[in-house]
């Protein structure tokens, strides 16, 4: 007898979907709007929540990772429930999760060497960064909310103390070495110190492990601070999501109240732990607080959407994120591998110049918009067919 489907849940796959679109929409390049229409507050916020912050804080483009990352979690219940129903043993399971993280690993190693003359090796992507931490992960699947909440929070005090006791950097230490200017106005002082771009414990590491690959040159630094070790915080996101995914497939009640009450309070212990100086909300070397931070974030919007579309039945409005949301791991490659190739496509056959359309420095709203109704059609056209990218 043919083992019973597990039913999706719309809020879950929709929430994905904005996520995956919200990364996929890059490609209307809103800061370089902004730079050419300096004066208007509306653009300049909007490019604002488009970009990565420079090191403390936090913009709607820095949920994308965490969300991506809290959702793997969420599924994971029912990838397992499913596998269950097929009949597989815990050796097969074992497998396809080992077998799935190292795929993930790769993935991200080859979108990170697309453009490079050999194998790029680094791991901060976010394929890469989900499947370090994905056999723990999944080892954490089988166990129940106590000891997910208790490795959750040895995890992130452990990572915390690793951080704390790396040496903070001597007054005459050369920041324009690791591509930090010294009068960069992101240097943290005192005890947040620890939590410096290029200058901490993440850093130290990378500039040992990073070179046992073969490169080009010596790896000296990461331009944008990112780092390998981000994903032992990055599994306690992870952790966060199994949680709630947990939630869903006990079928508990009062999701929405609960989810709420644990986004709220992680949140307020985030903020309070930030301002104390305890250790500060940076998401690009995801510090234990950003965990927190995100977390809490991750648990408010996927409650919003519990509310809109299971509890209110508002599915059709944001069906066109479903398709997105169902075919993740296409959409992320997609917007990785097609975007320049779609664009020089449109440039040959209609024409160079979109300033014609909105008037000058609006030409990437144009570009950007075909670039997604392209992406957006393929994947319609794989929902239709019933073809979805698993790994």
């Amino acid at each position: 007898m043919e083992a019973k489907k597990i039913k999706r849940v719309d809020s879950v796959d929709i929430y994905r979907g904005l996520v995956m679109f919200l990364m996929m929409a890059e490609v209307w390049h809103l800061s370089g709007i902004s730079e050419n229409n300096p004066e208007s507050a509306l653009w300049g916020f909007l490019a604002f929540h488009q970009s990565h912050v420079p090191w403390i804080g936090c913009s709607l483009h820095d949920l994308i990772q965490p969300s991506f990352s809290f959702l793997v979690g969420v599924a994971l219940p029912f990838s397992i429930a499913s596998r269950i129903k097929k009949g597989e043993s815990q050796k097969m399971m074992w497998y396809h999760a080992f077998r799935r993280s190292i795929t993930l690993i790769l993935l991200g190693v080859f979108l990170r060497s697309m453009y490079s003359e050999m194998t790029n090796w680094t791991f901060e992507d976010t394929l890469s960064q989900i499947g370090l931490g994905y056999p723990f992960l999944f080892f954490l699947g089988f166990k129940n909310s106590k000891w997910q909440w208790s490795i959750l929070t040895i995890l992130l005090l452990m990572y915390w103390l690793a951080f704390s006791l790396y040496p903070v950097p001597a007054a005459e230490f050369n920041y324009a070495a690791v591509g930090v200017p010294e009068d960069w106005p992101h240097l943290m002082e005192g005890f947040q110190a620890h939590w410096n771009k290029n200058a901490n414990l993440a850093w130290a590491f990378d500039t040992w492990f990073l070179n046992l690959f073969p490169r080009e040159n010596a790896f000296l630094f990461n331009g944008g601070g990112y780092a390998t070790l981000s994903f032992i915080p990055t599994l306690g996101t992870m952790i966060l999501g199994l949680i709630a995914g947990k939630m869903i497939k006990n079928k508990e009640t009062d999701l929405f109240k609960k989810w709420s009450v644990i986004g709220l309070a992680l949140v307020i212990i985030a903020l309070a732990i930030h301002y104390l100086g305890i250790n500060p909300i940076v998401k690009r070397i995801w510090t234990p607080n950003w965990t927190l931070f995100s977390g809490g974030v991750c648990f408010l919007i996927l409650a919003l959407f519990h509310w809109l579309i299971d509890m209110k039945g508002l599915k059709k409005p944001f069906h066109w994120l479903k398709i997105i949301g169902m075919n993740s791991i296409a959409a992320y490659v997609l917007a990785h591998t097609l975007n320049e190739f779609i664009d020089n496509s449109f440039r040959i056959h209609i024409g160079q110049n979109y300033d014609l359309l909105l008037g000058n420095g609006f030409s990437s709203l144009i570009s950007g918009s075909l670039i997604l109704i392209c992406q957006w059609l393929i994947l319609k056209w794989m929902y239709n067919k019933n073809i979805f990218i698993k790994i």
